[in-house]
């Protein structure tokens, strides 16, 4: 038996190997289902959470709180209803303590390692369960106008600073890309991206638009099976396959020029233009966007309110704000689609039926009424009865 040391059988919780990665992100990446995520994640988002369910991992251990107590994080909620154990607030000094691959256990609220075939106890946390976790959502829920307040006073003050993102042309390269004239579909890694994309299949195959991949993005689309025409980010959670499929890249830099993911891309051999702008990548791309012609910019996943922006860890939303103001009337938010129409693919029984019904009943008013109809419908009866072998 895998557990012998003194972890009775109806108090076991979940056992795996160990996935070790200070940013959750990165470490999707190379999860394998059924391994314990070891992360540092305070107010663990949405998109985060939805990448370890569907990795289908084991369990969870956060070195951070999941939701901190600014604002109702969405993320350990998520874990929760998907019913994978989280072991939250044990301290970062855990991800020092354990190494990729290593034997965990987790008991309750305490974290347990293998060592030389003994479960010894490396840390302990708080493990979050439904009560808990609604407990904290009211207490982050009751701090949220407080949050609001400074949000919006980041938001106005960045917006002064920034306002040169309205005014401005951006210092776009010469791209192999052309949007003049044609749709530009953007996809970002928001909540609910991959359902909003699956929805848009028929628009992506039959307008044919120009597809960006905003770091994350770009693999979205290529599991739902399109590769896109452009890459743009800082290529911090786009993975190496993306990124050797054969698209234009674009790496997003600060705007004094430093672009660390410039690095990753030339490790690879891969050539990439460079865009200095503050704001997120998403923003540079709907500005690149409208800058260089887009007839209609539809955005997937992208981010626009408050929670989405703190579970981004950003305290303001000046660019996007100044964004969307420029970009105007191009821009479709096609976030949230999937709520629009499920697409159910079977009709239920009874709504058949009284169809068939419905549809029967003028036709036997007519035969009725109608002598030619009458035998025309009794020699079709006859013919059925007679290829059957009824008579």
């Amino acid at each position: 038996m895998l557990f012998s040391h003194g972890l009775p059988v109806r108090k076991r919780v979940c056992h795996g190997s160990a996935a070790v990665d200070r940013q959750t992100k990165r470490l999707i990446h190379r999860v394998r289902p059924g391994q314990i995520a070891v992360i540092n994640h305070r107010d663990l988002d949405e998109v985060a959470a939805e990448g370890l369910i569907k990795k289908k991992v084991g369990g969870v251990v956060n070195a951070a709180p999941s939701i901190g107590g600014t604002y109702p994080a969405r993320g350990a909620g998520l874990l929760l209803e998907a019913g994978i154990p989280l072991l939250e607030d044990t301290g970062s000094e855990v991800l020092e303590k354990i190494e990729e691959g290593d034997g965990l256990c987790i008991h309750r609220d305490r974290l347990y390692h293998k060592q030389a075939g003994t479960w010894v106890e490396v840390a302990r946390g708080r493990r979050l369960d439904r009560t808990r976790w609604q407990q904290k959502v009211e207490e982050a829920t009751d701090h949220l106008d407080e949050t609001l307040e400074s949000f919006v006073a980041n938001t106005l003050d960045y917006a002064h600073r920034e306002r040169f993102l309205i005014s401005r042309q951006l210092p776009i390269p010469s791209l192999i890309t052309k949007m003049q004239g044609r749709d530009v579909v953007i996809v970002v890694r928001g909540g609910g991206y991959e359902r909003d994309l699956r929805m848009l299949r028929p628009y992506l195959r039959e307008a044919n638009p120009v597809l960006v991949g905003v770091d994350g993005g770009a693999d979205a689309l290529l599991e739902c099976g399109f590769r896109p025409d452009l890459i743009l980010g800082d290529m911090d959670s786009v993975s190496d396959q993306a990124l050797l499929a054969g698209s234009e890249l674009v790496v997003h830099a600060y705007p004094d020029g430093r672009a660390p993911g410039l690095k990753r891309v030339e490790r690879l051999g891969l050539a990439a233009h460079l865009i200095p702008c503050p704001g997120t990548s998403e923003d540079v791309a709907m500005l690149m966007a409208d800058q260089e012609g887009a007839r209609l910019i539809v955005a997937v996943g992208s981010h626009s309110h408050v929670i989405d922006f703190l579970e981004k860890g950003r305290r303001g939303m000046s660019s996007t704000l100044l964004t969307r103001i420029k970009v105007g009337p191009k821009l479709v938010d096609a976030r949230g689609v999937h709520r629009l129409y499920s697409g159910s693919k079977k009709l239920p029984i009874r709504e058949v039926a009284g169809l068939i019904v419905a549809s029967a009943f003028p036709i036997l008013a007519l035969t009725t009424v109608n002598p030619r109809l009458f035998y025309m419908a009794k020699l079709m009866w006859l013919n059925v009865k007679i290829l059957f072998s009824w008579v």
